[in-house]
C-alpha cells in the first residue's frame, strides 16, 4: 500500500472530526492547535470551543495572539487560570514537570468542557512530537485527551503545508513551548524568573529574532537562536543592545550558544540519569 497522501491524511482528519458531536480544543495559537481549530471550525461549526491556559508560564504575548486567531476563526474562545505555579510538585520542576503541569492544566480544561455539556477535549500533538521526552503526552493520554492529528497521520511538515493552503497566519510560526522549558531541572520555578526569561524574549523577538530560546541559568542567560542568525547577534551594534538589554532585566552574564537552537536541549542531563 503506497503512501497517503496530504490530501488522503487531510481528509482523514476531517472525517475524524466529524464523528465528534461536539468538541474543545486545548489551544495555543501554536502552528499545530491553530491547524487543528481550523479544521474542526470548518465541520462542527458552532459545536466547537476553544480553551487557552492563562499564567505566568505562558508568555503574554501567545496568549493574545490566541485570543486573536480564535476570534478570527469565529470561535468561541475561553481563558482559564491553570494556576500551575500553586502545584507544589511543579515548582520544584523535577524531569516529569510536564506531567505534572499536563494533569492539572487539563482537568481544568476537561472540568470547563464537560460544565458546557462537551464531553471530548482534543489538543494539538502531531506525530513528530512522540519522538521526543514529552511526559505530558502521557498525562493527556490517561486522562483521555483525543489526538485527531495524530490518528489521521499528520506530521509537522504536513500541518505547516496544509495550514499554508487554509492561509493559516501560524502556517510558518516558530515553534513555541512554554516559558517553564527554558529552566534547568531542579530549579524551581518562580514567578520572578519566569518574567526574566519572558522579557529576555521580548526584547530578542523585538530585535527581530524569531523562534529563540532564553535559558535560565541562574546569573547566566544563555541564548539559544537559529543557525542563522548567530553573525547577526554578534555584530557590534546587535551585540551591545542583547547585553544591556539583559543585563537590565537581572541577568549578570550572557552567553550565545554556538549550537543554535536546539528544542529541548535542557534534556539533554536526562540522558545520564534514570527517570523515575
Amino acid at each position: 500500500m503506497k503512501n497517503p497522501s496530504l490530501e488522503d491524511k487531510r481528509r482523514r482528519l476531517l472525517a475524524i472530526l466529524e464523528g465528534y458531536d461536539a468538541l474543545a480544543v486545548a489551544f495555543s495559537g501554536g502552528v499545530d492547535s491553530t491547524f487543528l481549530l481550523a479544521a474542526a471550525k470548518d465541520v462542527l461549526s458552532d459545536r466547537l470551543i476553544a480553551i487557552t491556559a492563562e499564567s505566568p508560564v505562558h508568555a503574554r504575548r501567545e496568549t493574545r495572539e490566541a485570543a486573536d486567531i480564535a476570534g478570527a476563526l469565529g470561535v468561541r474562545h475561553i481563558r482559564v487560570t491553570s494556576g500551575e505555579l500553586t502545584v507544589p510538585d511543579f515548582i520544584a520542576n523535577p524531569p516529569h514537570r510536564c506531567y505534572i503541569c499536563k494533569q492539572h492544566v487539563f482537568g481544568e480544561v476537561i472540568r470547563i468542557a464537560a460544565g458546557m455539556g462537551i464531553p471530548r477535549v482534543a489538543h494539538g500533538v502531531n506525530l513528530d512530537d512522540l519522538g521526543d521526552f514529552r511526559p505530558g503526552l502521557k498525562a493527556a493520554e490517561e486522562m483521555g485527551v483525543l489526538t485527531p492529528l495524530v490518528e489521521a497521520g499528520l506530521n509537522k511538515a504536513d500541518i505547516r503545508a496544509l495550514s499554508r493552503r487554509m492561509r493559516l497566519p501560524t502556517w510558518n510560526k516558530p515553534s513555541m513551548a512554554c516559558l517553564a522549558s527554558r529552566i534547568p531541572y531542579g530549579r524551581p520555578i518562580t514567578p520572578e524568573v519566569l518574567k526574566m526569561v519572558e522579557a529576555a524574549e521580548e526584547l530578542l523577538f523585538g530585535l527581530g529574532f524569531c523562534g529563540c530560546r532564553v535559558r535560565h541559568h541562574g546569573d547566566v542567560a544563555r541564548i539559544e537562536l537559529a543557525a542563522a542568525d548567530l553573525r547577526k547577534a554578534m555584530s557590534a551594534p546587535m551585540r551591545a543592545k542583547i547585553l544591556e538589554g539583559l543585563r537590565a532585566i537581572g541577568f549578570k552574564y550572557i552567553a550565545v550558544d554556538l549550537e543554535g537552537y536546539v528544542a529541548g536541549s535542557l534534556n539533554r542531563v536526562l540522558e545520564t540519569r534514570s527517570l523515575p
